[in-house]
């Protein structure tokens, strides 16, 4: 892939263009923001950076948008962070209106592109990309459900003091309180975590998982996370950039694929160079079905707050 616009210089924006640029994902980078200063010093740091972790990616930082023209990828980090007290949903105005109107500015300059979003309230925010960019539904993605698996997975291997390597898990729905860890689809090296864990334990581990953001947050004070979140929104960069055909869990538009429809809400993908290449609908128990409708309901409700 020849150039990927990177939206938002803060801690995700900046930590995903460095990531971005330390796999060689992109021949030219552009760091943007509308803060003067902040993405120039920010990728001119990290492209000081390459001759140590020997990559030629070429990265550079602008507040101006015409530097983005004909991006084949743009990653959307832009917003406000949490601070201890928030919910995700308590951005959601203010942040609406950023991803709107960075959304117009970016798509105006590179029309061909596929769009990642990773500003908060995730799902809410995707549905306002795809609308005001008037993309197709595969070429606008939202980064949820990969950073909620992760965060599933690395507790289950601190419980169990075990490789992480060795966990497969699933996490859907809305990247919220709502989201759904389906534990019946978890193993460790192919054995079910319910023959390795409690009840009441997996219970703990996935309240803990719903609540993943918010624990860093109240750590923080001053911001919410960012290594994990990057790290998230560089694998989706990377199974596009690769055409890899990986099967993720990321927020998509639903059009009646698990009942559902005009909600982006996180389900298992095949992601390659064209986007989302299919939705993968798996065989939910009916309660399992249950609580992704309402974490879809609880999307929805917050989509009909905003005026798109």
């Amino acid at each position: 892939m020849k150039k990927i616009t990177v939206i938002g210089a803060g801690n995700v924006g900046a930590t995903t263009a460095q990531r971005i640029a330390e796999k060689e994902l992109a021949e030219e980078i552009i760091l943007l923001d509308v803060l003067e200063g902040i993405p120039q010093g920010k990728a001119l740091d990290i492209l000081q950076s390459s001759p140590i972790k020997s990559f030629d990616s070429h990265i550079g930082g602008t507040n101006n948008y015409t530097d983005s023209k004909n991006s084949d990828l743009i990653v959307i980090t832009a917003g406000l962070a949490r601070k201890p007290g928030m919910s995700r949903d308590d951005l959601l105005i203010a942040n609406a209106d950023i991803v709107k109107s960075v959304t117009e500015k970016s798509v105006e300059q590179s029309p061909q592109a596929i769009i990642i979003v990773v500003s908060n309230p995730l799902d809410v925010m995707t549905y306002v990309a795809f609308k005001v960019s008037g993309f197709e539904r595969h070429r606008v993605i939202g980064m949820a459900g990969i950073l909620d698996t992760a965060r599933f997975r690395t507790f289950i291997a601190e419980e169990l003091d075990i490789s992480i390597n060795d966990i497969d898990a699933m996490v859907l729905g809305g990247h919220g309180d709502s989201m759904v860890p389906l534990v019946r689809y978890t193993t460790v090296s192919g054995v079910p975590l319910s023959e390795l864990l409690s009840k009441d334990k997996i219970e703990k581990l996935v309240n803990r998982t719903r609540n993943g953001g918010i624990e860093i947050v109240n750590y923080l004070k001053t911001g919410s996370a960012y290594y994990a979140p990057s790290s998230a929104a560089v694998e989706m960069v990377e199974a596009i950039v690769k055409n890899k055909k990986r099967v993720l869990p990321c927020s998509v538009f639903l059009n009646g694929e698990y009942g559902l429809e005009n909600v982006f809400c996180g389900v298992p993908i095949r992601l390659g160079k064209e986007g989302v290449i299919n939705i993968i609908e798996l065989k939910l128990l009916p309660e399992e079905l249950s609580a992704l409708k309402k974490s879809a309901e609880d999307v929805k409700a917050n989509i009909k707050k905003l005026r798109i």
